[in-house]
């Protein structure tokens, strides 16, 4: 949000190719934080079975994963940089794409630190210090804020600066917590001379875990692209008003996200100490939370919408689209955000990614998507017609989610997964 409001001085070309970059990079970002997603929600269940032998191994593994993956993807995209904006985006103009090249040039370089970061905090979140992740977040967007202030207005650097600063912050974000969960007295923690080690059996299970979250967040994230291809036809203007309502909307989620993230903690210690209904309430009162949550951060934000909007300099034109469209998410984000995007997390905790996976994926499909398309272009709709697409999106996977917590057919996949580990300790046992 910080690089988008800071370079909008520099025109409404500069925020389209930070956003386009912005909706990419949230695509490869999710591959590796899907890694660090299961690997917490192994190590929450080995603590929660009192394992912590296991848990240990999980939190070095996942630190493991998170950086393999996420240099494979740093490298791709340096040396595809110009490839895959040309094929997303399609024939945009020169001056956005320039800005776009920039932009993710120095972004793909602070993937492994962001994905170093993202594991350690996963693994602060897993034992319950999730203080200590907050604060260093904090001091990472401050550096980012700090850093756009010297490099966007003092030195002119444009967008090359927002780059800079926000690869400085996710450096020194990822060297803090990593000295942080060095340290042996904790819970869970990696080697302190970060012999990470190999095994194989950890590293399935998490795998077992982040690859069905990545393939889901990845395919969800490529129709978001899919989309972005599709408001991007519709002209800079809509591109610009796409840009300056994603940005103000993504802080309307804030609660709600970081909300979600600890409702994997604590409800996948509950699944692994097999106190099922406990997990079942925890989620429930979850959800209540974030709608709360929510409703006090988008009615004050929706009361001075005219206000903030005005922050990014834009167009009457531009901000009268954003302005529509901020005030559609912030109603729909009180009410449908926390079943679509939270129960996912509970079902996870428990194993049961599959059908999160499924479920998301054909919710994709069939409303952003297809709607998408009928509602933005046929119908004659434009960039509205995607975000009511959208919500719509919400509205179908949240019922579903729900339903399946209801049936109980969320923990079967975990029950499975316990006997089967209870039978291979007794074999084990008596061999």
């Amino acid at each position: 949000m910080a690089d988008t409001i800071m370079v909008a001085g520099v025109g409404e070309t500069a925020v389209s190719g930070i956003s386009l970059v912005d909706t990419l990079n949230i695509l490869l970002i999710n591959v590796f934080t899907a890694m660090a997603t299961g690997g917490a929600v192994i190590a929450a269940q080995e603590l929660g079975d009192e394992n912590r032998d296991e848990a240990l191994k999980a939190s070095n593994q996942l630190i493991f994963v998170v950086l393999i993956f996420s240099s494979v993807l740093m490298v791709l995209s340096l040396l595809f940089n110009y490839q895959i904006l040309r094929t997303i985006y399609g024939t945009i103009e020169p001056s956005v794409m320039n800005y776009a090249r920039t932009y993710y040039y120095l972004t793909a370089l602070s993937f492994p630190f962001l994905a170093v970061y993202n594991g350690s905090a996963a693994i602060c979140r897993s034992m319950g210090n999730s203080g200590i992740s907050m604060k260093v977040s904090m001091l990472m967007n401050a550096i980012n804020i700090a850093g756009n202030a010297i490099l966007i207005y003092g030195f002119h650097l444009e967008v090359a600066g927002a780059g800079i600063s926000t690869l400085l912050s996710r450096i020194t974000a990822a060297v803090i917590l990593v000295w942080v969960i060095r340290n042996p007295k904790l819970p869970l923690h990696i080697d302190k001379n970060f012999h990470l080690g190999f095994h194989p059996a950890v590293i399935r299970r998490i795998m077992g875990i982040g690859v069905p979250m990545g393939v889901e967040n990845g395919l969800f994230q490529g129709g978001k692209l899919l989309v972005a291809g599709l408001v991007s036809s519709f002209g800079t203007t809509s591109i610009a008003a796409n840009a300056v309502a994603g940005t103000i909307c993504s802080f309307q989620v804030i609660p709600g996200s970081a909300i979600s993230l600890a409702m994997i903690t604590v409800v996948g210690q509950a699944v692994g100490a097999k106190r099922y209904r406990e997990a079942k309430r925890y989620a429930k009162n979850f959800i209540f939370l974030i709608m709360g949550a929510h409703f006090l951060i988008c009615f004050p934000m929706l009361v001075f919408l005219p206000h903030i909007i005005g922050l990014y300099h834009v167009s009457e034109q531009t901000a009268e689209l954003a302005r529509i469209i901020c005030t559609l998410h912030g109603l729909c984000c009180v009410l449908i955000w926390a079943p679509s995007f939270a129960l996912p997390n509970a079902l996870r905790a428990a194993d049961d990614v599959t059908f999160a996976m499924c479920i998301t994926i054909m919710s994709m499909l069939l409303c952003r998507i297809a709607m998408s398309f009928v509602l933005g272009r046929y119908l004659g709709m434009g960039l509205i017609g995607v975000w009511i697409a959208m919500v719509l999106d919400w509205a179908v996977r949240g019922v579903i989610y729900a339903g399946r917590m209801a049936s109980g057919g969320w923990l079967k996949q975990h029950k499975r997964l316990a006997a089967r580990q209870e039978a291979e300790k007794a074999v084990l046992q008596n061999t």
